[in-house]
């Protein structure tokens, strides 16, 4: 009998502790801007992950995952923002199924609410003849030679971009990484508004036409009924010094004010040119992969800056592994990369690194680099 009451007040402890953390985590939402990231099938885990890292940049925002069944259930009524990640398309529609499609129309057709596309969604928001999209957009994708290759890409805002972007006005042209993102066409031009354009002509394929690329829309904006919807071609993302585009265009549908970023956010000038992945790039890129396993620490610190040189975004993932090798010159070696990218997503892997660390250098210097990336994220 002792034993049961003692479970029955365990209980209503948990269930109370529960509530609390409940109650904190809206406290700690009210007045933010809730942007929503879809996680369903087709969604890219990388890129909901990246996306919501992202996000975290900005104090006000409040960041969270969403699904299709969490948009039938209703959810979307708390958010302000939904951004489609990337990933695929067709895939992300697939999953949200008509019901949930119509949701999140109608969810867009009202006022300080929006959606946001980043490269698969924008093929979801678009309006393209027999492709599963939402019809958002007045603008369709080529499907033609669609998989055009991946890099890092040159883009330049026009003067509307410049409003939204005022932080690459001083740039001549600006860089993104990208991975066969939508090129738009038929594009009503009363309707869709383009603020920057490709300036690379992305096509490295053997048979693949060039210059298709060139000169279309590398972010835009429409209005939807009362809403608003913004896309990019590329993964700002998953770009760093780039990444605080993510928020701004979470911001600019939300009809919120356009806060400016730090600088150990906002640094454009890093990239001065593009650099797409030809067949020998991509050859040089997975034998570095297999260098990151080598017996040799000098060979694995070799291979993490060539794969840096060449801006490989799954190698900043391959290098968390390496902040549990034995060499503490690797570790520190790691560290350093993963604070160059701004991968704020590696904070608890650091930390835990840092915790076991033995070595006095490495210590120290994974130390600061978790500092400096909780700081990006406003956490201490």
């Amino acid at each position: 009998m002792k034993r049961n009451f003692l479970c029955v007040i365990l209980f209503t402890f948990v269930i109370s502790m529960s509530s609390c953390v409940t109650s904190v985590e809206k406290e700690d939402a009210i007045d933010k801007i809730r942007v929503g990231v879809f996680n369903g099938n087709g969604a890219s885990a990388v890129c909901v992950i990246e996306t919501m890292e992202a996000l975290k940049i900005d104090e006000g925002i409040h960041p969270e995952e969403i699904s299709s069944a969490q948009i039938m259930a209703g959810e979307l009524d708390g958010l302000d923002v939904l951004i489609f990640p990337g990933g695929s398309g067709s895939k992300e529609f697939n999953n949200l199924g008509l019901q949930a499609a119509e949701k999140v129309k109608t969810f867009a057709n009202q006022k300080n609410k929006g959606l946001v596309g980043i490269c698969a969604g924008g093929y979801l928001l678009a309006s393209t003849p027999d492709y599963p999209s939402l019809n958002v957009l007045p603008v369709s994708s080529i499907r033609e030679y669609y998989n055009r290759g991946r890099g890092l890409i040159s883009f330049s805002t026009n003067a509307l971009g410049d409003e939204i972007f005022p932080e690459l006005k001083a740039m001549e042209e600006s860089f993104v990484q990208y991975y066969d993102g939508p090129m738009y066409t038929d594009i009503d031009s009363s309707q869709f508004t383009v603020l920057a354009s490709v300036r690379s002509d992305i096509s490295v394929k053997k048979g693949y036409p060039k210059g298709v690329s060139v000169g279309k829309p590398a972010f835009g904006v429409a209005d939807y009924g009362e809403g608003k919807v913004f896309m990019t071609v590329g993964h700002p993302e998953a770009t760093s010094g780039m990444r605080w585009i993510v928020p701004r265009m979470a911001r600019w549908v939300a009809n919120r004010e356009l806060i400016p970023y730090s600088k150990e956010v906002v640094s454009p000038e890093k990239y001065t040119h593009e650099l797409l992945y030809s067949t020998e790039t991509i050859k040089f890129e997975k034998e570095n992969f297999w260098m990151l396993s080598s017996d040799n620490e000098d060979e694995i610190i070799a291979a993490i800056d060539n794969l840096h040189s060449i801006y490989s975004r799954p190698s900043i993932r391959w290098s968390i592994g390496l902040l549990r090798h034995t060499s503490p010159n690797v570790r520190i070696a790691a560290a350093n990369y993963l604070l160059e990218t701004e991968y704020t997503y590696a904070i608890p892997d650091i930390e835990e690194a840092y915790s076991l660390e033995t070595d006095l250098e490495a210590k120290e210097i994974l130390g600061n680099v978790s500092q400096v990336l909780l700081a990006i994220i406003h956490q201490k």
